[in-house]
């Protein structure tokens, strides 16, 4: 049996010894009553005891898909026994600092967590009349998120980016970096990498042990080498530490989880494995439902201190965000942070397309009491004064700068300098939200007060270094 995976059962409740053949890592014996979809198995080859999951049941055939190999299973000396009991992970408070492997065995040299539950990794649903409307801010310190595409607890925001893109710099520098605003409220982040290349993991193993964060910190890291069956897990073995944390110790828990690309791959790989139907480009035709049943386990509940919030990063194959993927996972969250190839090649960091980007639940979560009373304001006048300055930039590519007027040219530059000062940020820099909206007004000051069209005078003469200092 695998360590730290589940609870040891009580009784084993069927076997069979009637295996049809082997497919890949898909084990498929003939049919018996009673078992179910995602029931644990024991494969016993010789007494050499792997584990599986029942991955699809019918008349005939019961397919399982083994955690590892599948080489040495042959009929006659294998006997596959149902548990009658789903994956469970064990959980505790004592998970906090410590990184796992996608099926939350300890791989950071540590001794094994003493659980003090076993949970389904599959969740409980939750009632959604109990559910509580997101509406509380999360600073992640990255000026382009927190003053443009604002965090708030309970949210699904996911990041869609390409290949070679510093996605994964990113989503380290939100696990250092991301708290709450409110006093004496506890936080915890939840980390999940699912299918990553040894390097990448290499890269987060080294970057979750050398920063100050990690004991507020739960890592799951599934290499492109595990199992596919582990792949598929991560991501809800992951929510599940994170639904431990928000549920049982009332804390606010952000759960970055990356890449979900590749959590798709393996889902395509299983269906294909299985010979079903295929839908858009080959992926199965589940995946929409597949995918909700991770994004929405995020969300605030009645009576509830706690809340989940999940931020999942995906590369778009091609950088085609109408790929089922980012497609598909735009339906099911509340906006998303879209990475430009464009702005990675001028040097930007992080390289955000706002105008791709959005946070449907962004106004719901800043203003008076949460981020700054000017925030709603700052926002509509940098989105405007950048959209002019990056109109005006194609219209010189026609006509060329000798066409332009002086005001043309001063939103020309307040765009150059909004990617450069505003957008641009160090990846060890953290902003809080003061920080952000006052580089903001730092850039209006390049605009005359009378082009500031999306902010109200009183606003103007409380916040513009014009007149900082001055009575109002």
């Amino acid at each position: 049996m695998m360590s730290g995976v589940s609870k040891p059962p009580k009784l084993l409740l069927k076997e069979t010894k009637q295996i049809i053949g082997t497919r890949g890592a898909l084990v498929l014996a003939k049919a018996l009553g009673g078992v179910s979809y995602g029931e644990l198995v024991e494969i016993d080859v010789d007494g050499n005891v792997r584990m599986g999951q029942v991955i699809d049941v019918s008349k005939d055939v019961v397919i399982v898909q083994v955690f590892g190999t599948s080489l040495g299973i042959a009929p006659g000396k294998t006997v596959i026994r149902f548990r009658g009991e789903t994956l469970k992970i064990p959980v505790s408070i004592d998970m906090m600092g410590r990184i796992f492997d996608g099926l939350a065995r300890p791989i950071d040299g540590g001794s094994p967590v003493i659980p003090e539950d076993y949970l389904d990794i599959h969740g409980a649903p939750l009632n959604p009349a109990t559910r509580i409307p997101p509406s509380e801010f999360i600073e992640t310190g990255i000026s382009v998120i927190d003053g443009m595409l604002t965090l708030v607890r309970g949210q699904k925001l996911p990041i869609f980016s390409g290949s070679g893109l510093p996605h994964n710099r990113i989503a380290m520098q939100i696990v250092r970096q991301a708290a709450t605003k409110g006093s004496g409220e506890k936080f915890a982040v939840v980390f999940g990498a699912v299918g990553v290349t040894h390097e990448e993991a290499m890269y987060f193993l080294r970057e979750l042990r050398s920063m100050g964060a990690l004991d507020r910190t739960i890592a799951f890291i599934a290499p492109a080498s595990a199992p596919t069956v582990e792949k598929l897990a991560l991501p809800r073995v992951s929510l599940t530490a994170a639904e431990f944390l928000a549920w049982r110790y009332d804390m606010h828990v952000l759960t970055i989880l990356t890449d979900m690309t590749n959590y798709c791959e393996a889902l395509k790989e299983i269906s294909a494995a299985r010979e079903e139907v295929p839908g858009r480009r080959g992926y199965p035709g589940y995946m929409y439902t597949d995918l909700a049943t991770i994004y929405e386990r995020a969300g605030r509940v009645e009576g509830k201190k706690g809340s989940m919030t999940i931020m999942p990063i995906l590369t778009m194959p091609d950088d085609d965000i109408t790929h089922p993927i980012p497609d598909l996972t735009g339906y099911i969250t509340e906006g998303q942070i879209v990475l430009s190839r464009d702005m990675w090649r001028k040097g930007i960091y992080p390289p955000v397309d706002v105008f791709l980007s959005l946070s449907r639940l962004m106004k719901e979560g800043i203003g008076p009491g949460k981020t700054r009373d000017d925030h709603k304001e700052v926002f509509a006048q940098l989105t405007a004064a950048y959209s002019e300055g990056t109109y005006l930039r194609e219209l010189v590519t026609i006509v060329g700068t000798e066409s332009l007027t002086s005001r043309d040219k001063m939103f020309l530059e307040f765009a150059d300098q909004f990617e450069r000062k505003f957008i641009n940020q160090g990846e060890y820099e953290r902003r809080d939200i003061e920080t952000t909206l006052d580089i903001a007004w730092e850039l209006f000051a390049l605009l005359p007060e009378e082009e500031l069209t999306q902010v109200r005078p009183e606003t103007i003469r409380k916040y513009h270094p014009k007149y900082r200092g001055m009575k109002t």
